[in-house]
C-alpha cells in the first residue's frame, strides 16, 4: 500500500493507522539496504512503515490546528524536492510492494530532522531509521554546517534511532576517512 502526502482530511485518519510505525528518511541514491533494514525492524515490531523524503528546498509557512502544514519554496523556480520524492516513492514502491507489509510515503518539508520528529510524535512511531551520509569533503562541511540528521534527532526526541552504514567501510589502517 503506498500513499503520497496526505490531503487536508485524511492525514488525521492517516496518523491514526500508523500509530506506532517505523519511519526511514530516505533521499534519492540511497543505498537500498537503509530501506531493507527499515523494512526487517518494521516486520520485527509488527509495525507499520512510513517511507519519508524532507524537501529541504521548501519551508514551513504555518500549520493549520489539525495538523496540516502549509509551506513555500525557497525559490520560486525549483521544484526539485517534487523529483526526487518521485523517486523515493518508486525505489520504496519496488522494494515493498511484494513484502506483505503496510506502508506509505510521506514528503516532509524543512529542516530534515525537526520534520522527521514532529511526524514521529504525531504517529508515535516506534523507531526511526536513517543511513549515514556518504564520505567525502563536500559532506563533511555540509554536516559542519548543517549538522548531523542522526546525531540532531537521537538528542531531540525520545525514540530509538537506527542509523544505517553507507556500506563502504574505511579499513582500519587508513588514517584520512575522507580521501577527496
Amino acid at each position: 500500500m503506498s500513499d503520497s502526502t496526505p490531503a487536508e482530511p485524511d492525514e488525521a485518519a492517516q496518523n491514526a493507522a500508523l500509530q506506532g510505525a517505523v519511519i526511514v528518511g530516505l533521499q534519492p541514491g540511497q543505498p537500498a539496504h537503509v530501506l531493507s533494514e527499515a523494512l526487517r525492524y518494521a516486520k520485527l515490531l509488527g509495525a507499520p512503515l512510513v517511507v519519508v523524503h524532507v524537501d529541504v528546498t521548501r519551508f514551513v509557512t504555518y500549520e493549520d490546528p489539525d495538523g496540516y502544514v502549509h509551506s513555500a519554496p525557497i525559490d520560486l523556480n525549483i521544484d526539485a524536492g517534487a523529483a526526487e520524492f518521485e523517486e523515493v516513492q518508486k525505489m520504496a514502491t519496488a522494494s515493498l510492494e511484494k513484502e506483505g507489509i503496510v506502508w506509505t510515503a510521506r514528503q516532509l518539508v524543512g529542516d530534515p530532522a525537526l520534520a522527521i520528529k514532529q511526524l514521529a510524535n504525531k504517529i508515535d512511531a516506534q523507531l526511526i531509521v536513517v543511513g549515514t551520509r556518504k564520505r567525502g569533503l563536500g559532506e563533511s562541511i555540509r554536516e559542519f554546517f548543517t549538522g548531523s540528521v542522526a546525531a540532531r534527532l537521537a538528542h531531540r526526541q525520545h525514540r530509538p534511532v537506527l542509523v544505517i552504514p553507507q556500506g563502504e567501510e574505511v579499513p582500519d589502517e587508513q588514517k584520512d576517512i575522507w580521501t577527496e
